[in-house]
Parts: structure tokens; C-alpha cells; sequence
């Protein structure tokens, strides 16, 4: 079987991406994180300052997404780990597509629970 002409057209190329690009823009959110916690040490009125802040609508859209890329990252990795310890199979497709569903259906449960 000849190799695919075009890699980067293939899902696993794109699940690939996503799961680099979810591990970056994790960390990039990671300082935010940090000094969201911070708010909290800093005494009651500044956490609670944040808090209000952080009840806007976009706010809770970003915390959405950011669920989406955590789940992402995770379905990502854990195929990765399946491609590492069982090897190349033809159901990388199917591995990518089940990733895919297991991030957008975490961002999905925690937006209709947090509504």
C-alpha cells in the first residue's frame, strides 16, 4: 500500500494539531488560572470582585471552551497513548472521530450544567 500523498489532509494529521494546540493555549491559560487563585489568598473582597467578573456571559463561554480544549487535550492524549502501546491500526479514523465526540460532548454537558 503506497503512503498517503497528501499526510496533512489526513484526521490524524488534524487530531494531531488539535491536540498541540489544545496543550498550547492550556498553558498559555495557565498564569490566568494561577492568579484567579491568587484572588482567593488575597482576601474575601478581591474574590469576590473576581467572582463577579467572572459571571458574564463571555466569561462563561470561555469557561466552555476551555472545557472543550481540557477534554480535547485528554481524548488527544489517550489516543496517543493507544497508538504508543497497541500500535498503528486502521481504526486511527475511528480513534480521532471518538476523541473528537468525547471533547465536544464535555463542553456540551458542562455548558447545559452550568446554564
Amino acid at each position: 500500500m503506497r503512503p498517503d500523498p497528501r499526510p496533512r489532509s489526513h484526521p490524524t494529521y488534524l487530531a494531531f494539531l488539535v491536540h498541540r494546540i489544545s496543550g498550547l493555549l492550556l498553558a498559555l491559560f495557565l498564569p490566568l488560572h494561577f492568579w484567579a487563585l491568587s484572588r482567593a489568598i488575597s482576601g474575601e473582597a478581591a474574590l469576590e470582585g473576581f467572582l463577579r467578573w467572572a459571571d458574564q456571559p463571555l466569561v462563561k463561554a470561555s469557561e466552555t471552551l476551555l472545557v472543550v480544549l481540557l477534554a480535547a487535550h485528554l481524548a488527544g492524549g489517550l489516543r496517543v497513548l493507544a497508538l504508543e502501546f497497541l500500535g498503528w491500526r486502521s481504526s486511527q479514523k475511528t480513534m480521532v472521530a471518538a476523541s473528537a465526540g468525547v471533547a465536544l460532548a464535555s463542553g456540551l454537558l458542562f455548558l447545559f450544567h452550568a446554564g
